[in-house]
């Protein structure tokens, strides 16, 4: 199909997007193309307010419109329990699960030698020394059990140990899911995580 220049151009910026196809793109764009000029204005203005707005927060890495972000300043969560996570995402999916009362640092990615990330590139000498100054008691390891989220564990838990007790999350199957259609790693990690009834 031939779209007009404007509308090729946006529906081109669209599909930059991750998870957006070329069909969701130009979904997404003639939709845009319906709404009324305010409607249009206020999500032009929203897109270049938070890209102006939105930084890391300076304590933990988070995504923050402050120095500091909301759950570092939050005095009623457990400031002796830090949970490690490769991104922002990441601290979004836990914090929906309302059962994690602690704080978070953010390593903002996993080592990736192929992608040329390695841990000088991530946000470790903050964690490190965040343990130390703040006598942290347990760094729980939340990173995806990817390749690289497996090597990023074993280091960073490798650096961790001599300063605190650290653990990691267990992995396992996901509510529903059938035994017969689980990989041989999933089964591995469910066994492993397994606790006592």
């Amino acid at each position: 199909m031939v779209y007009t220049r404007p509308l090729a151009r946006l529906i081109e910026q669209l599909q930059r997007l991750p998870g957006v196809g070329p069909k969701t793109a130009q979904r997404l764009a003639l939709h845009i193309l319906k709404r009324s000029e305010d409607e249009v204005q206020a999500l032009a203005q929203a897109l270049i307010e938070a890209k102006k707005q939105v930084g890391l927060c300076q304590e933990c890495f988070h995504l923050s419109a402050e120095p500091i972000c909301e759950i570092c300043r939050n005095q009623n969560r457990d400031r002796t329990t830090i949970c490690v996570v490769a991104d922002s995402r990441d601290v979004i999916a836990l914090e929906k699960t309302r059962e994690y009362k602690g704080k978070y640092h953010v390593l903002g990615g996993v080592i990736s030698p192929m992608d040329g990330i390695g841990p000088e590139q991530l946000n470790v000498s903050p964690l490190l020394r965040r343990v130390d100054r703040e006598k942290t008691k347990e760094v729980i390891l939340a990173i995806t059990p990817s390749i690289e989220g497996e090597t990023t564990t074993l280091y960073i838990g490798g650096l961790l140990k001599p300063l605190t007790k650290v653990t990691r999350i267990a992995f396992g199957l996901p509510v529903g899911g059938e035994l017969e259609y689980a990989d041989e790693v999933t089964l591995a990690r469910a066994l492993e995580g397994r606790r006592e009834i």
